[in-house]
């Protein structure tokens, strides 16, 4: 029998053991990597083809594949117990390996390659995400696929005043959070960011970045010992490179023409007339050469106009619209669109155009999540479509992608802190924001029609959120830099960085990052937090001046919610036999739904606010919980020998027993009330469901 043949290494990272294990698993693959941190385990695998591919890009792929059995779960549909299509939270952990990875491949190599990130087990405590990243970082670097790694990346969380790297999933449901984030490069740089929080500070921000890069660095040395014993010697693999008379060709017809064509103030012109270059640049280029390779020529030029960008805007703060470095693109808000939905606005920055609609809802609605790590409801969900008309394109619409999915977390991680808790708002909140056009940082522009639309819809949000995307011009030598403030659609093509930073007035609530060049120092992060916050600052004041506060009443379209809350022992009442009493009210009074809560929580939705108080009624009076001493009234609707039966509403009755009746000697009941009688009575029992009346006892009060 094959002998395994591991080799394991073990360092500690936030107090715990991180440990990488080596062995004949996945043997096949160029090289794989087994990753433990506390019960969580992950498999990481690389592979690169052993031929270059037809691709005139880097064809590398990333994939995160969760497996149910890791959390010790059956789940699926009752048909198809299986996997089937990513869950969000995959496709996101997926993207956060690849952003991190990704920048320090060659691009030029066209080789297929792929990392498949695959989680084996997960005690749900620790993050998969940290084991997988390094995981794949240590599988790149130990086999023979060219890479510059390796990277490190940990979670860095405030919570109180501590701040804690790889805190527990648990710690950061406490109530103390402030905020977490998840940071990763290479050594010294960052160059991946994910942060949610609770209004962070800057200051707090910029010392969870150097505690991460502090763990990151033990984790490339840590990497770096092990490749070097265990590694294989990298392949030399061939790079694309245009022929030499071709660029000679393309440099000489476009250096006197590109400036020109590539610095206009608006998208479209300069899109037009870098068309237009084109075509003169192959007719050109058919001319001079027998067989000229357009491909190689658009590679050729798309070099050419990077490097432009980036020595104007270096030596003479020169943007590809005009702007001066700080400077935002005009703004322009409206709410109210349409009459029909809940709540909707436009907002738009430069070329960018976002449309988002606000849709309220009962608490039935909410999205019921089941995945590998959790089994959730999801209240607030904003959801982001890019269509191809957003850039001038024609496609296929074939649901959302990893950037849709990825876009609209972001923006929903920005928004979600300042959502009411369902106690002030009772309603399910979904929010959809179609990207009309678009010119650089979307997904900002998302965050900001939505807050406008949530306050046209009614929301109280605790306060407005506004985003702003930054970007990055920076030389070979990486000492010569400018961070742009609301980077545009070309600038975030040929520059080296989106740097985008939602919040309030008061604080952040989202960052992500994402870089093409080997990562950042703490110099330019610095300069690019300072400069994004005077920019959100700039267009908080802008959705002021649209819509200062939520409205003051609902659409007449949207649902009225009434809540109530009951003893949990008395919602088999308010069901009934089957769902009988429930479903009945539904139906007799039209109403949209009833929700019921396990801890007693009734939420009834109905467009007619008088039928949703109607059915509160009910309710209430059918769950009102009677004490010993409160006087009722109702209908005496039974006649016994030992008593009579009282109506006390809402399906409940009381007993007057005959001796409880009227003082003295009862011979018959009759000979007090009879059947239709409104009586007044004191609560003497209320025992098992049980209620005991007197008629006596209010006698001897008078």
């Amino acid at each position: 029998m094959k002998e395994m043949n591991k080799k394991k290494f073990t360092t500690e990272i936030g107090g715990k053991t991180f440990s990488l294990e080596f062995s004949i698993m996945a043997e096949q693959a160029n090289s794989a990597v087994l990753a433990k941190y506390g019960e969580t385990v992950v498999l990481a695998t690389a592979v690169m083809a052993p031929f270059e591919s037809t691709a005139n890009y880097l064809p590398l792929k990333v994939d995160y594949e969760e497996r149910f059995y890791a959390a010790g779960k059956i789940l699926g549909s009752r048909y198809v117990r299986r996997e089937g299509r990513s869950s969000e939270d995959a496709v996101l952990s997926g993207r956060l390996i690849d952003r991190t990875l990704r920048p320090l491949f060659d691009q030029r190599i066209r080789r297929d390659m792929q990392v498949v990130v695959t989680v084996l087990a997960i005690d749900e405590e620790n993050d998969p995400d940290f084991i997988g990243l390094v995981a794949a970082s240590t599988a790149l670097g130990t086999s023979d696929i060219p890479w510059a790694g390796p990277v490190g990346g940990v979670r860095v969380a405030k919570i109180g005043n501590d701040f804690v790297v790889n805190p527990n999933n648990s710690r950061l449901a406490e109530k103390d959070f402030v905020f977490e984030t998840f940071a990763a490069g290479p050594k010294d740089r960052i160059s991946m960011i994910e942060l949610s929080g609770m209004e962070a500070q800057e200051a707090d921000v910029m010392h969870a970045f150097e505690l991460a890069q502090t763990e990151i660095n033990k984790l490339i040395d840590f990497q770096s010992k092990i490749i070097a014993e265990i590694g294989k010697p990298k392949v030399q693999v061939k790079v694309y490179e245009p022929a030499p008379e071709l660029r000679s060709a393309v440099e000489e017809f476009l250096a006197p023409r590109l400036e020109e064509a590539v610095f206009q103030s608006n998208k479209m012109e300069h899109t037009r007339r870098l068309n237009e270059l084109k075509e003169q640049l192959g007719a050109h280029l058919a001319e001079k050469l027998e067989k000229p390779d357009m491909v190689a020529a658009d590679f050729i030029m798309e070099e050419m106009i990077d490097a432009l960008a980036h020595k104007e805007a270096i030596a003479k703060d020169r943007r590809v619209d005009g702007r001066k470095i700080t400077e935002i693109r005009p703004l322009y808000g409206e709410v109210g669109l349409f009459s029909r939905t809940h709540g909707s606005a436009l907002f738009v920055r430069g070329n960018t155009q976002a449309l988002a609609v606000t849709t309220l809802a009962a608490p039935g609605a909410e999205q019921l999540i089941e995945t590998m790590e959790t089994n959730t409801k999801r209240r607030f969900m904003l959801h982001y479509n890019f269509p191809p008309y957003s850039v001038g394109e024609t496609g296929n619409f074939r649901g959302p992608g990893r950037r849709e999915i990825g876009h609209g977390a972001l923006a929903e991680k920005a928004l979600k802190p300042l959502i009411p808790g369902v106690e002030q708002f009772p309603y399910t909140i979904r929010v959809v924001t179609e990207i009309l056009s678009s010119n650089g940082s979307s997904s900002m522009a998302t965050v900001c029609a939505t807050t406008m639309s949530l306050l046209d819809a009614g929301v109280p949000l605790k306060k407005p959120v506004a985003g702003i995307a930054m970007g990055l011009m920076m030389d070979e030598s990486g000492d010569n830099f400018r961070v742009l403030t609301d980077l545009q659609g070309p600038e975030d093509h040929y520059g080296d960085m989106d740097f985008k930073v939602a919040g309030t007035k008061d604080g952040i609530t989202a960052i992500q990052l994402d870089v093409k060049v080997f990562g950042l120092t703490k110099q330019i992060i610095e300069q690019t937090m300072k400069q994004a916050k005077d920019a959100r600052l700039e267009i908080l004041g802008v959705i002021n001046s649209v819509i200062p506060e939520p409205r003051k009443q609902l659409s007449v379209y949207a649902p009225t919610i009434i809540q109530l809350k009951i003893n949990p022992e008395k919602i088999g009442m308010v069901i009934g036999p089957g769902g009988k009493m429930i479903n009945g009210m539904i139906r007799d009074l039209g109403l949209t739904t009833i929700d019921i809560e396990e801890d007693g929580s009734i939420f009834i939705a109905a467009i007619d606010r008088s039928k949703a108080e109607e059915a509160a009624s009910q309710i209430r009076s059918m769950t009102r919980e009677f004490t010993i001493g409160e006087v009722v009234t109702g209908k005496v609707v039974r006649i016994m020998d030992f008593g009579a039966i009282v109506d006390l509403g809402g399906g409940q009755d009381g007993m007057i027993h005959v001796s409880e009746l009227k003082n003295g000697f009862v011979k018959t009941v009759t000979e007090v009330v009879h059947l239709g009688d409104i009586v007044t009575a004191k609560i003497i029992k209320v025992e098992e469901g049980k209620i005991g009346l007197s008629l006596k006892q209010m006698e001897e009060q008078k």
